[in-house]
């Protein structure tokens, strides 16, 4: 083996041995808060999530946290409250659809992830979902709402949250530390004009799904769910990811959870063309226009919304993707807010 081979090989090794070290210490420090929280008289607690479904089959997500009995809802929650629950590693779930039960497990971060065969009949509708732990008594049942697409559905609206229906400035690291662990959810800024452009867009394709696709963790959906139906933002399932080491990187691809998501619904949904949402702020204009190449039959438009100046330089400049725009036959359309984006539509068809 020549040097630079054996190098090349010595670091793999290298770098393999601290992500899986990486990966044990976080498992280790989980178990301890697990125990430390359960001596505590904390209950394993399933946390439901929006999913979806089609014909025959349903997307079933949510979440266990060990949490207190009888808690009482918080009017106010700041975000780091979110990152100091205590999820429930490895913990077996009982599905209810309809009337039959489905055992599923719970990944190591708690998250419920999970396609299952069901009958239901399109539009939104309930599963049931609650713990089957064997160091404890079993949770109460909770309803998880799932939105079935019909069959006959063609098109679908997708959208990106952080700085597209959403002011947050993700990628600086310091504040996007600050919007997620300090700032109050009640001070989250909505980008303007956009729920209403959603609002419009769902009227336009009466029963097309909504999905939002973002690359936060699924310690925020409680609060970003909050935060849309305040704004009056279009009911949907979240899409959203985990944070924390694996056995193959330090952090988790949030660029690859949204490539992944995207093939994804190609694959689940054929025949549905959607209509991508994002900001010209992160990777958005990239992976939209990659997948408009890969998938052009499942793309009925792209809309950008454009950062301002100030917007731009707090979340790290703009894209520097190519020129989607003139490589697919799928529509483009750029615009600072829901106003101009609805205008642009409009003059394509999608409104």
């Amino acid at each position: 083996m020549s040097g630079t081979r054996k190098q090349r090989s010595q670091a793999t090794g290298s770098a393999a041995l601290i992500l899986g070290r990486a990966a044990r210490i976080e498992d280790a420090i989980q178990e301890f808060r697990e125990k430390r929280a359960r001596s505590r008289g904390l209950l394993p607690t399933v946390i439901p999530y929006a999913g979806y479904g089609g014909a025959g089959w349903v997307r079933v997500l949510g979440r266990v946290l060990l949490t207190r009995e009888a808690r009482s809802p918080r009017p106010s929650v700041r975000g780091w409250r979110s990152f100091t629950s205590v999820a429930v590693n490895d913990v077996n779930v009982v599905i209810t659809i309809g009337k039959t039960e489905h055992r599923v497990h719970a990944d190591r971060g708690g998250v419920i992830d999970v396609r299952l065969k069901s009958r239901l009949s399109p539009g939104w509708r309930t599963v049931t979902m609650r713990t089957d732990d064997p160091d404890g008594p079993d949770s109460a049942a909770v309803e998880a709402p799932v939105y079935i697409v019909d069959g006959e559905t063609r098109f679908g609206l997708l959208s990106d949250i952080d700085d597209t229906v959403m002011v947050t400035a993700l990628p600086r690291p310091l504040l996007a530390a600050w919007n997620t662990f300090v700032l109050n959810e009640h001070a989250r800024t909505p980008t303007p004009g956009m729920a209403v452009l959603y609002d419009r867009i769902i009227k336009a394709h009466d029963g097309s799904p909504t999905i939002y696709l973002s690359t936060g963790a699924w310690n925020v959906a409680p609060t970003l769910s909050r935060f849309l139906g305040r704004n009056l933002y279009p009911r949907g399932p979240m899409l959203l990811t985990d944070w924390g080491p694996t056995h193959d990187r330090l952090f988790r691809s949030g660029r690859q959870h949204k490539v992944d998501s995207l093939a994804r619904l190609a694959t689940e949904f054929p025949d549905v063309k959607w209509l991508l949402v994002g900001d010209d702020g992160q990777h958005d204009e990239e992976i939209y226009g990659e997948f408009a190449l890969a998938h052009p039959n499942n793309v009925a438009a792209v809309a950008i919304r454009q950062l301002s100046s100030g917007e731009a330089v707090l979340a790290g400049g703009r894209s520097k993707a190519d020129d989607y725009s003139r490589r697919t036959d799928v529509p483009w359309v750029y615009a600072p807010d829901g106003a101009g984006l609805a205008s642009g539509l409009a003059g394509i068809g999608v409104l």
